[in-house]
C-alpha cells in the first residue's frame, strides 16, 4: 500500500522543482524527503528520480504517480473538511494571506472576533500581494487569501478556487498640497494626465492596475517613484513628488502637505476571500469569511451582498 506522506513528498518535489524546496514547504530536512522518496521507490519497485545536472528530475513513472498523488491528496483534504463540517466545530489551524491594507484594516478585528468566538481555532496571517497569494492557496500552501480586484479590471480566479465577496473599497486621489487641483471637492482622472505618479512595487497587482488605468486617459503614465507601503507613498506625495491612488480601507494617517480628493468617476476595488474547493465545507473557512465581513465597515469598506460563501 502506498504511504500518504511519501506521496506528499513526491508531489511536493514535482510542484516545487527540487528536494530542498519540497523540504522547506514540508518543514522537514532534505534528508527526510530523500528517505521518503527512497522508501517510495522500494514500495513501487520503480525508479522515481534521476540526476539532472546538480539537481534531479522525475522519471516517467514518477510523473504518472504524481498525477494520482494530486487526486489522492485532494480527496484527503476534502475528507478532512467534510469531517470538520459533520462535527460542526470551528477548530484546527487556518493560514491566511492578505494584501497590506487588508492586514492593517481587516485582520486585527477579524482575528479578535475569531479568537473570542472560536478559541479552538489557531489562525496564522501573512502579508502577500494577491499575485503571490492566490497560487499559494491553489497549491495548498495556504488555506485562504484575502485579495482584491478593481471595478474596471476583474481578477482572474485560478481553477480550483472559490471566492466570497467581503466588501467594496472606494479609492480617492492623494495630491501634493501645492498641486493646482488640490482643494477641489472632486477631480476627473483625465485632468491629471501627464502628472507624475507614485506606485507600489512593479510586480504588484496595484502597479499593474495603475498603469493600465492611467493609460486609458494618458498616452503613457509617468511612474516616477515606487514604494510598497501607502505611508511611504504619502510621504513622497507630501514632498511634492507625485500623486497616489489611495483606497479608503485600512488607510493610514494622511500627513501634512497631502490633499485627498474624490474622483468624479469613482474607482473602487472589490475585496474577496478565496479558498480551495476541497475546503469549502470547513467551518473554519466559513467563520473566517463571516469575521472578515463583520470587520469591513469599521475598516472603511462598504458592505456588499455576498457573491459567494462557503457552502
Amino acid at each position: 500500500m502506498l504511504d500518504l506522506e511519501r506521496l506528499r513528498a513526491l508531489h511536493s518535489v514535482a510542484t516545487y522543482g527540487s528536494v530542498s524546496a519540497a523540504a522547506d514547504v514540508l518543514h522537514v530536512t532534505t534528508s527526510a524527503v530523500s528517505q521518503q522518496l527512497a522508501k517510495l521507490e522500494r514500495e513501487t519497485g520503480q525508479k522515481l528520480l534521476e540526476r539532472n545536472g546538480r539537481g534531479v528530475r522525475l522519471t516517467d513513472a514518477a510523473e504518472l504517480l504524481v498525477e494520482h498523488a494530486a487526486r489522492i491528496l485532494s480527496l484527503v483534504e476534502q475528507a478532512q473538511a467534510d469531517l470538520e463540517a459533520h462535527r460542526g466545530a470551528v477548530v484546527g489551524r487556518l493560514s491566511v494571506a492578505a494584501f497590506p491594507t487588508a492586514v492593517r484594516g481587516l485582520m486585527p478585528a477579524t482575528l479578535r472576533r475569531l479568537r473570542a468566538e472560536h478559541p479552538g481555532l489557531a489562525v496564522m496571517v501573512r502579508e502577500e500581494d494577491p499575485m503571490q497569494s492566490m497560487p499559494l492557496v491553489a497549491r495548498g500552501d495556504l488555506d485562504m487569501a484575502v485579495v482584491q480586484d478593481w471595478n474596471n479590471e476583474p481578477l482572474p480566479l485560478p481553477e480550483g478556487l472559490q471566492k466570497g465577496l467581503i466588501c467594496d473599497d472606494v479609492a480617492d486621489v492623494a495630491l501634493p498640497a501645492g498641486h493646482p487641483l488640490a482643494g477641489r471637492d472632486e477631480v476627473d482622472l483625465k485632468e491629471l494626465a501627464g502628472d507624475p505618479w507614485i506606485s507600489s512595487s512593479p510586480d504588484s497587482i496595484c502597479c499593474h492596475w495603475l498603469l493600465r488605468t492611467l493609460r486609458s486617459v494618458d498616452a503613457e503614465p509617468r511612474i516616477d517613484h515606487m514604494a510598497y507601503e501607502f505611508a511611504s507613498q504619502l510621504a513622497l506625495v507630501a514632498a511634492g513628488l507625485g500623486n497616489v491612488i489611495l483606497p479608503r480601507m485600512g488607510r493610514c494617517d494622511v500627513p501634512p502637505g497631502v490633499d485627498v480628493v474624490r474622483l468624479r468617476a469613482p474607482l473602487s476595488r472589490y475585496v474577496y476571500a478565496v479558498w480551495r474547493e476541497e475546503t469549502a465545507r470547513r467551518p473554519a473557512v466559513r467563520a473566517a469569511v463571516e469575521a472578515l465581513r463583520a470587520a469591513a465597515p469599521a475598516a472603511g469598506g462598504v458592505p456588499l451582498a455576498a457573491a459567494a460563501a462557503p457552502a
